[in-house]
């Protein structure tokens, strides 16, 4: 049976946090389709464990989650994962303003694979892509869709310089359904997606350029206040691609 040294457990260990993350450059990944999808992927794998070589009990102690999978991979975060001034071409991109929440990040990721989009983009502060619950949301995604932290302020100035669009969804926009949409053939299409309990920031609200609104059923009756960020973001999305059927 092979073996696995103390300080390669404290190592993996740290790594469930953020700050062991930055620190060593590394994130887990669990699972085997979750394994597989990261060795066929462009991402620099370090090292793969298996539970028949290492024991049940090491795999508990270095696994993220409640039930230790059959294997699991340390791999290395991108190095553009931050960028002043992203490669910003024609197409549809989404930008996601302060979300906090892994599970919403995680889904919207697997939408954006699911939809075809062109990128995501995010404020610093939003949850760290590589947090364990975003990682296994994805489903494999995390390795296909394209992902940066960015300034959000000077990425929708500059979609706009690109006679571009730049989408939001509010209570007081326009339907969804009726208003028209450009899906970035010509030029640049961003769709912001605002933080889970405020929304989009108002100096980000303030450069949008045109605001959406996804009408309940019955619309004079809605029963929820709002939706979900990450629900928001498939309705949305799913809307601009059937444009284009």
């Amino acid at each position: 049976m092979a073996s696995i040294t103390n300080q390669e457990i404290k190592t993996l260990r740290s790594l469930s946090q953020k700050k062991g993350r930055d620190e060593t450059g590394l994130f887990i990944v669990e699972g085997e389709k979750m394994v597989s999808e990261a060795l066929r992927s462009g991402f620099h794998v370090e090292k793969v464990w298996h539970r028949d070589e290492i024991g049940e009990a090491a795999m508990a102690r270095i696994s993220q989650l409640s039930s230790p999978s059959p294997v699991l991979a340390v791999v290395r975060k991108p190095e553009d994962l931050h960028a002043d001034a992203p490669d910003l071409r024609k197409g549809l991109y989404l930008a996601l303003d302060s979300l906090r929440d892994p599970g919403n990040l995680g889904t919207i990721i697997r939408i954006a694979d699911w939809f075809g989009i062109d990128g995501v983009f995010a404020t610093e502060d939003s949850v760290d892509l590589f947090n364990p619950k975003v990682v296994q949301s994805t489903m494999g995604a995390i390795f296909r869709v394209r992902f940066q932290y960015t300034d959000l302020l000077s990425l929708a100035d500059r979609v706009k310089a690109a006679r571009g669009q730049v989408y939001g969804t509010f209570l007081d926009g326009s339907n969804l359904y009726e208003r028209p949409l450009s899906c970035g053939a010509d030029a640049p299409a961003v769709i912001v997606i605002g933080n889970e309990s405020n929304g989009i920031s108002p100096a980000l609200a303030a450069r949008v350029t045109d605001r959406l609104y996804i009408p309940p059923f019955p619309p004079d009756d809605p029963g929820s206040e709002s939706l979900n960020a990450a629900v928001a973001t498939a309705v949305t999305v799913a809307e601009f691609r059937r444009r284009t059927l």
